[in-house]
């Protein structure tokens, strides 16, 4: 268990900590020039043996300054406590900190604590009770009302066995984390150098295990890029002592390879590569202390708390139980809200966050994060009122159900594990009777729930109906120009798996690119048919190189607009290719290039560069690209940057 303390300065945090654990956490020559902290400070207290306790169990303690300017040092150690030890002395009484380091901990939503009445061997046994009795009517409307509070004096010893065994006995009741399924993260409040151990990196372990030689990644890293670095873990410290593995809940420090002392800050995570991740833009559950006197407006600039970080933000009032507005928050009420930031920050769904005004003097708000990949748009649509409603619900089942159905167009999976620090991809199986529409592709996962889907079933029969009744001529629009007309705003992965249940169901038929209702065809005239027995010879003779229109029709001896459109309708059945405008691909010819683009995107990884693909069939640099171009437009390749990625779903050329 980690313990807090907090309260006004002076009021004996160090001199108590100091009395339970014989450690003076203030270690900095100024602190002890000063007589005050400054800097976070740690100390340990072992359990006593007991049946059930495991060997070497420990309570661990997080000193924390009480000086008004301090209060973000403060906030910092106050994240992942998991028990609050609010310190008030005799004979000062509440104090300004005492009511703001109050706010911080209810904001966090810290249930468990006590309050500790210090000094009291300076004081008359009466203005004890009298000053017991204010403090737990202070705790009232607070996430600590009826703590106990138990009155010590840290010089004459009095009251603290009673509060060392009311810390064990809290420490032995403390519930398992639960952080089943998520990777490892600790949030760093300090680093330095140790001869002979290199790079150390201390902190809370928020989530997860971790064990000497794995591998963690630096989040946020402000000196990489688009991925974070990673390093190795040479050893591990928890709760003061050596170990192999490190878990949730627990101090620890971390030595690393591969990370310098320069490289760390207070604020970033140490967290498993697989679940990093950084963003500047949250959107959370808010509660604005009953305390203010006024409300929190959108727009307003405020300093964000979120684990040992402080970065300045902006607040956007979203609305509340479905409905949107952007009005003040106000006093005692909670909102949803987006926070952006300045900075990015490493964020996971769940993550307490504190608000504090701008001039940083007093505690505002706080929160709960609900989604760290909150959006730019349509940000108070209903549809994204609903997905923050879904967020809420504790049980993750539930919650994937909820906002499977909140999700017309879709969920990502793989992004909604990653909010969630998770280390494996939740299964969809199984969810809304087992009808869900799931599309899993190498780097994607998404789920469309079967209300959501059987409408885009019907949306895409339509639009197909309407089309043959525009156009009977042609056998229909090709697939990526139906996604437009019938579910632009859906997921490729999500479209593709719909078009092949379609076809699956006999709903839909494909013939190349081009998708139809199975009752719709294209039939060609006597003169079409003639022409195209014609000019079969000739598209096998140009093999690779493909048909010109203009030579088709010098060679057929018929004109260029009859041959045009005998083209068009041949393409429409699927029977030829045009790769470009008037140039034409028989069938076989098209299928064995597509073979060929095929295998080497096995041998390099997926992607096909141009320069191999032309070295593959003998084609020039320009023709060559072409055929990668129309590739990319029916659905076998995917361009990205200067290569063309397999698309290792696609049906295309497949049969």
């Amino acid at each position: 268990m980690i313990v807090g303390t907090a309260g006004h300065i002076d009021h004996g945090k160090t001199t108590l900590v100091r009395a339970l654990t014989g450690v003076d956490t203030d270690r900095l020559p100024e602190e002890k020039k000063r007589g005050i902290s400054i800097e976070l400070g740690y100390a340990f207290l072992d359990l006593p043996a007991a049946d059930g306790a495991a060997p070497g169990a420990r309570i661990g303690f997080i000193d924390v300054p009480g000086h008004e300017r301090l209060v973000h040092t403060m906030l910092a150690g106050a994240t992942g406590i998991d028990f609050a030890l609010l310190l008030v002395a005799a004979d000062d009484g509440v104090m300004p900190q005492t009511r703001e380091h109050l706010a911080v901990l209810s904001l966090l939503g810290l249930a468990r604590g006590a309050v500790a009445i210090t000094k009291c061997d300076r004081v008359e046994p009466a203005r004890v009770q009298a000053l017991s009795q204010e403090v737990a009517a202070l705790l009232q409307g607070t996430s600590l009302a009826g703590a106990p509070v138990l009155p010590v004096s840290a010089v004459s010893g009095h009251g603290l066995p009673a509060l060392r065994e009311l810390l064990v006995a809290a420490a032995r009741a403390l519930p398992a984390r639960h952080s089943a399924g998520q990777g490892f993260r600790l949030a760093i409040d300090r680093a330095f150098s140790l001869d002979g151990v290199g790079t150390v990196a201390t902190g809370t372990v928020h989530a997860g295990r971790l064990s000497v030689g794995d591998e963690v990644a630096l989040c946020p890293d402000p000196r990489a890029g688009a991925q974070p670095r990673v390093a190795r873990v040479r050893s591990l410290h928890a709760q003061n002592q050596a170990v192999d593995e490190a878990r949730a809940g627990q101090r620890c420090a971390v030595g690393l390879v591969g990370l310098g002392k320069d490289d760390l800050a207070r604020g970033q995570w140490l967290v498993a590569p697989e679940v990093a991740l950084s963003t500047d833009r949250l959107d959370l559950c808010l509660r604005l202390w009953q305390g203010e006197e006024k409300g929190l407006r959108s727009g307003t600039s405020v300093h964000v708390h979120l684990g040992a970080r402080t970065v300045m933000g902006s607040v956007a009032v979203l609305g509340w139980d479905g409905v949107a507005s952007d009005n003040a928050l106000q006093p005692g009420e909670q909102a949803w809200v987006q926070l952006v930031l300045r900075e990015p920050v490493g964020a996971w769904r769940g993550d307490r966050v504190v608000l504090r005004d701008a001039s940083a003097t007093r505690t505002l708000a706080g929160g709960v994060v609900l989604d760290p990949f909150a959006p730019v748009r349509y940000r108070r649509t209903p549809e994204r009122l609903a997905e923050l409603a879904a967020l809420q619900i504790e049980d993750r089942g539930e919650r994937l159900r909820t906002l499977l159905q909140a999700a017309p167009q879709g969920l990502d999976l793989r992004r909604l594990a990653r909010a969630e620090g998770q280390m494996q991809v939740q299964d969809g199986a199984g969810l809304d009777d087992g009808a869900a529409l799931l599309a899993h592709e190498p780097g994607a996962d998404w789920a469309l729930s079967a209300a959501h889907g059987a409408a885009l079933a019907l949306r895409v029969q339509e639009q197909l109906a309407a089309f043959h009744q525009r156009q009977p001529d042609e056998l229909g629009p090709e697939a990526a120009r139906l996604r437009r007309l019938a579910a632009p705003r859906l997921p490729e992965p999500l479209w593709r798996a719909l078009l092949a249940r379609l076809r699956e169901q006999g709903r839909v038929a494909q013939r190349g690119a081009f998708v139809h209702l199975p009752e719709h065809g294209v039939t060609l005239s006597a003169v079409e048919q003639r022409i195209a027995q014609k000019i079969a010879p000739a598209l096998q003779q140009a093999g690779f190189e493909g048909a010109w229109a203009r030579d088709l029709a010098r060679d057929a001896q018929e004109s260029e607009a009859l041959m045009r459109a005998t083209l068009a309708r041949l393409s429409q059945q699927g029977e030829l290719h045009q790769v470009v405008r008037d140039l034409v691909y028989s069938d076989a010819h098209m299928r064995e290039l597509a073979r060929r683009a095929r295998e080497l995107a096995q041998a390099h990884q997926g992607q096909v560069l141009a320069a191999d693909f032309r070295d593959a069939t003998g084609l020039g640099r320009k023709r060559a690209i072409q055929i990668l171009e129309y590739f990319d437009r029916v659905g076998l390749l995917r361009r990205v940057g200067d290569v063309h990625k397999l698309r290792v779903e696609s049906s295309v050329f497949s049969d």
